[in-house]
């Protein structure tokens, strides 16, 4: 029997979902590369649609936390409770210890209850009280958010968008598109596709990734891209961390792999760069007094660096 591949995954979701290919794609590129994915968009674009067809495909535990304004970060987390009838504290874990999680409009919660996650997303464990408690493997965050102009809505703390492996804006589908979406949910019931791969096989992908080679030119192009969002301009406040450089190489090998090769090509890294470091890249006031658009500044960025 053959094993499944990433590629499986990728056919569960499309599926699903009409078009929004960017998201499939790095919905699947987040699982390989061992990441967190942020969907940005306004409602109704089936973002928390395709976290769900991600979780079915692989047959894992699912947990949704819807994050709203008056959230605590013991309803994410979990918390530690007095036990009458045995005179002692138990703790009852959260709906973070599953194995893909959805925070849907995570930028409804205030920063507190956000940068609750931080620890999570990182370190893959959680501290309640004195205890320590490691979370599933494979363990993936999924969130979705609503623009910053939208209402009730915060902006995230730039240390936990720098934990996000990719940020992908959603747009309205094409005139086709929306008329199978129309074919493929208001004419029937479309259930989800279950069982496209195992845990097991996503965690042989990560080691495959690893595995995937890297030439020097294509490690010195992750660093000159990375560098290229430091270099002074009035639009960029600060450039990106070196846990971007990271980040590229992770999804760049997932990207390979995905494409059934055991090696990394210039292109790879530079479909995924936007993705990667448009959200880790602090703009200035100025983006918004010139009417600057801060994803075609990073294209601008990702262009001006030659490939090998």
């Amino acid at each position: 029997m053959i094993a499944p591949s990433p590629r499986s995954v990728l056919d569960a979701l499309a599926h699903t979902i009409v078009g929004q290919r960017a998201v499939v794609e790095a919905l699947v590129l987040g699982l390989v590369a061992d990441g967190h994915v942020l969907l940005e968009g306004p409602p109704g674009l089936a973002k928390t649609l395709a976290c769900r067809a991600l979780a079915a495909a692989l047959d894992g535990s699912f947990k949704r936390v819807q994050f709203t304004p008056d959230l605590l970060p013991a309803d994410v987390i979990g918390t530690r409770v007095f036990d009458q009838r045995e005179t002692a504290f138990t703790t009852v874990l959260g709906p973070i210890f599953a194995n893909v999680v959805l925070a849907d409009e995570i930028n409804r919660a205030p920063a507190k209850v956000q940068s609750a996650l931080l620890e999570a997303m990182q370190e893959r464990q959680v501290t309640i009280g004195p205890q320590t408690h490691p979370l599933p493997d494979p363990f993936i965050v999924l969130a979705t958010m609503n623009p910053l102009d939208a209402d009730g809505t915060y902006a995230l703390p730039l240390a936990q968008l720098d934990r996000f492996l990719l940020k992908v804006g959603l747009d309205f589908p094409s005139r086709d598109e929306e008329r199978a979406i129309l074919e493929r949910f208001a004419m029937e019931e479309t259930a989800l596709v279950r069982g496209a791969a195992t845990l097991r096989d996503v965690l042989a992908w990560r080691r495959q990734a690893r595995a995937v080679h890297v030439d020097d030119k294509i490690k010195r192009y992750v660093v000159d891209l990375v560098f290229a969002t430091r270099a002074s301009s009035p639009y960029v406040a600060r450039g990106a961390s070196p846990r971007a450089t990271l980040a590229l190489m992770f999804t760049a090998r997932a990207k390979a792999l995905i494409g059934g090769r055991d090696f990394v090509l210039p292109d790879d890294v530079r479909s995924i760069a936007p993705l990667v470091l448009g959200h880790r890249v602090a703009f200035t006031h100025k983006v918004l007094i010139d009417r600057v658009d801060p994803q075609a500044l990073v294209a601008d960025i990702v262009a001006s660096v030659a490939a090998p």
